[in-house]
Order: C-alpha cells, then sequence, then structure tokens
C-alpha cells in the first residue's frame, strides 16, 4: 500500500477513534455534519477528550473553527485541533490561531508499521491479560492515571473518559491489554481498528516499573494482535518517551501532528 494511501487511512482511524471515544464515557457527546466531526469525550480536557477535525479536506478551515466554538461553546469546554505538516491542512494553522487556539508541546510523530514484530517474553513474574471485564478497563485507566501523570495529566482524566466499561467492552473494534505484576495492573495499550488498519492508543506504564521495559511488552502485544484482527498496517502517535522505543520496534514516522488547543470555553 502506497504511503499517501497509508497517511490517508491512518488519519481516518484516529478520527473514527474520537468518534468511538464519546461512546464509552457517559457525558461524551458529537456531532457530524457537512465534513466536520465535533466530538466532547468525557472529560473537560481539551487535548485528549474535545476536539474537531475535517472529515473532508475540502471544507475551509475557518468553517471548521466556527462550527467548534459554537459547539464547544454551548458544552462551556476547550478544544483541541490536531494539524498535520502536510498539504491537507494547509491553511488550517493560521485557522487555529485566528479562532484563539495556541500550539501545544511539539510536534507529535505519525508512526507506522508494516508487519508483526518479534515478541519479547515478559519479566518474572509479570503477565498480560486481555481486558474482559469492568475490573480490567478500571485497572486500564489506574495504570494510565499514573502513567501519564509523568506530564501533568489529571488522573480524573481517565475514570471520566471510560465511565461506561460495559460500552467499552462491547466495541467490538476495540481491544485492550493490561500487564500485570502478580495482581498489580503496571502497563497498558489500546488498539483501535477501522477501514483494515489499527492505532495504539494509550501505552502507558507506571513509574516504577519503567525499567523492566513493560511499553515494549505490551506494544509488540497490540500491535500482534491488530494484525491477527486482520490490519494491514498499525499507526500511533507518539510521546516523547515512547518515540525512540517505536522506531527500535520498527515503526516509522510519516507525518506529524501540531496540537492547538483552547483552554476556555468559546463565547460566540
Amino acid at each position: 500500500m502506497a504511503d499517501e494511501e497509508q497517511v490517508r487511512l491512518g488519519h481516518q482511524n484516529l478520527i473514527a477513534y474520537s468518534r468511538a471515544a464519546t461512546h464509552w464515557a457517559s457525558r461524551g457527546s458529537i456531532h457530524q455534519e457537512d465534513g466536520v466531526l465535533l466530538f466532547a469525550g468525557g472529560s473537560w480536557i481539551p487535548v485528549v477528550g474535545n476536539g474537531a477535525f475535517c472529515t473532508d479536506d475540502s471544507v475551509p478551515p475557518s468553517s471548521l473553527l466556527e462550527q467548534a466554538n459554537a459547539f464547544f461553546a454551548r458544552r462551556k469546554r476547550g478544544y483541541s485541533v490536531k494539524v498535520r505538516d502536510t498539504e491537507q491542512d494547509a491553511g488550517l494553522q493560521a485557522a487555529c490561531e485566528g479562532h484563539g487556539l495556541a500550539a501545544f508541546g511539539d510536534p507529535t510523530p505519525q508512526m507506522l508499521c508494516r508487519q508483526r514484530l518479534d515478541v519479547s517474553p515478559p519479566p518474572d513474574g509479570i503477565s498480560l491479560r486481555a481486558v474482559r471485564d469492568e475490573q480490567g478497563v478500571a485497572d486500564f485507566a489506574a495504570v494510565n492515571a499514573d502513567a501519564y501523570g509523568t506530564y501533568g495529566m489529571p488522573a480524573e482524566v481517565f475514570v471520566d473518559l471510560f465511565d461506561r466499561p460495559a460500552r467499552l467492552l462491547a466495541d467490538a473494534d476495540t481491544t485492550i491489554v493490561v500487564a500485570y505484576q502478580g495482581s498489580r495492573p503496571v502497563a497498558t495499550a489500546l488498539t483501535y481498528l477501522s477501514d483494515g488498519v489499527a492505532s495504539l492508543q494509550w501505552v502507558g506504564t507506571i513509574p516504577e516499573v519503567r525499567h523492566m521495559s513493560l511499553g515494549r511488552i505490551v506494544t509488540e502485544w497490540a500491535t500482534n494482535v491488530a494484525f491477527d484482527l486482520g490490519a494491514t498496517s498499525v499507526t500511533l502517535q507518539a510521546s516523547a518517551m515512547g518515540g525512540p522505543l517505536y522506531t527500535k520496534l520498527g515503526y516509522e514516522t510519516l507525518y506529524h501532528y501540531q496540537e492547538y488547543a483552547r483552554w476556555d470555553a468559546p463565547t460566540v
């Protein structure tokens, strides 16, 4: 498959994931019309749970931002927009800045894996389990609350994003793995499949065990599960901490996203 098609499908998968995640939270809501997707997740935080995408690249950036401002003003939330460093998003950066959004963090690599990964044996005392019940969802959220606290993410974000665990468990396109040290959940990853490609989301390891390479273990597991489910490739948006690991495993960078966010609710 040509890289141009991989770029298109990977971006579509991120949009599909963002849409699906609104159904896993009691405060989630969504609006999709005329080439625009607006999604509000379970949490207030703009850079994870609330955002806007053009599902049709011909939509003028100003139209996307005007609709997003109206949608999020009604919900009294800020929101974010991911801007690709590709020709499809020409003009979107300027539109974001013109509508009061500011760049948040460094550009994030959109990475791609084209084939199954070799599997590393888990360290002694570590077991991997696919999430099958609500306790597993709670363990997944707890691991990420601890893991992403490193970046300053409030712990309650993960409770709010996944407070309808039955809906998450019923989503046939979603697979979650949790690594346990005895009975303690210590690492996790989520796989989301759409249109024949998959993405990894929420790869996290609690700080106390980061020396055990568990991020690698759950990434290998989740990547291979995606291929087992029929994916032709697997994508992810790499954090600064995770990027070197994914490169070492064989993921390659196709392009970057720059996040633009407004933390206050729009006024319209």
